[in-house]
Parts: structure tokens; C-alpha cells; sequence
């Protein structure tokens, strides 16, 4: 029977429970902090494409051979070692900015969110980078002009315009 309290580790639960999930409203707050500070490809692709001013800028942080190879229409290139140089030059600080790097595997993106607000701006991490927008089988812009590719169904549904979430 629940009693609606945390319990302590158990020695012998499942790797899953064994450490207690975190009480409902901490639970609650850690998501919504998350939210606040994380976006995914997805909800980029959806704001980029509903027609007018997404409210943000898309900055690209990779390397400019990066950039070449593929990078997401009408993001902002800014490499995250030249943001402290470059940032009040391309960047309106009023504008909340989404940076995203390669993957997941990559802390590009974290390294460039950090640096931008440190210099104060609003700015969010888009979770999944360019690696997700290629698999998810958005259209993606490369040295060699517009490209698409199909859509990955281990990140994308296959038959459907969204996944639900």
C-alpha cells in the first residue's frame, strides 16, 4: 500500500527503483526547468514552418566546414568560440536564441547556450541538433544546394505528420 511518500533505496529492487523516483512536485519542477532550457527538433521545425516570425533565432555553432556539409534554412551560423566576439554583431539581445550542434553525443550547443548567457541572452538548446534534423527528415541546406532525406522511423513516425508528444 502507498502511502504517497518517498522511500529510500531497496537493496534488492530492480536497477529501475532502486533509487525512488523523485515526490510528484519535484518531480514537476525539474520538467518544467527542463522545458525551459531545452527545445526539440520538432517544435523547431514547427515554428520555423508556421509562416512568420518563429519569435527566436537558430544558431548553428558548429565549425564553417560543419556549416558547409549541412546546417538547417535560415539558421544563424555563429561557431561557439566566436560567440564572446560575434554574438552583438549578428545576435538582437532582446531575441531568445536556440543553439543546436551536431547530436546528442555533442556538447556544442551547451558549451554555445552557456556563452550566450553569460553575455545575457534568453536562449534554449535544441535537443537532438543537426543529427535529428536529417534523421527526422527535415529538408537540411549543404554546399551542394537544398537536401532531404527520408525520414529515420526510429525518430520520426512513418506514417504520421507528428509523434503525439
Amino acid at each position: 500500500m502507498s502511502t504517497g511518500t518517498t522511500t529510500h533505496a531497496v537493496p534488492h529492487a530492480n536497477p529501475v527503483l532502486r533509487v525512488a523516483p523523485a515526490p510528484s512536485a519535484e518531480a514537476a519542477a525539474y520538467f518544467r526547468a527542463s522545458l525551459a532550457f531545452h527545445t526539440d527538433v520538432s517544435d523547431v521545425a514547427a515554428a520555423l514552418t508556421a509562416g512568420g516570425d518563429p519569435g527566436f533565432v537558430l544558431v548553428d555553432c558548429r565549425s564553417t566546414e560543419s556549416w558547409d556539409q549541412g546546417h538547417v534554412p535560415g539558421a544563424v551560423h555563429l561557431p561557439t568560440a566566436l560567440v564572446a566576439e560575434r554574438a552583438g554583431q549578428l545576435l538582437d539581445p532582446a531575441v531568445p536564441v536556440v543553439t543546436y550542434c551536431w547530436g546528442p553525443a555533442c556538447n556544442g550547443a551547451t558549451r554555445a547556450a552557456l556563452a550566450l548567457a553569460e553575455l545575457g541572452y534568453p536562449v534554449k538548446e535544441m535537443l537532438g541538433g543537426f543529427e535529428y534534423w536529417v534523421r527526422e527528415g527535415l529538408e537540411f541546406e549543404s554546399w551542394q544546394g537544398v537536401e532531404h532525406r527520408a525520414a529515420d522511423p526510429l525518430t520520426a513516425p512513418a506514417d504520421a505528420a507528428d509523434c503525439g508528444c
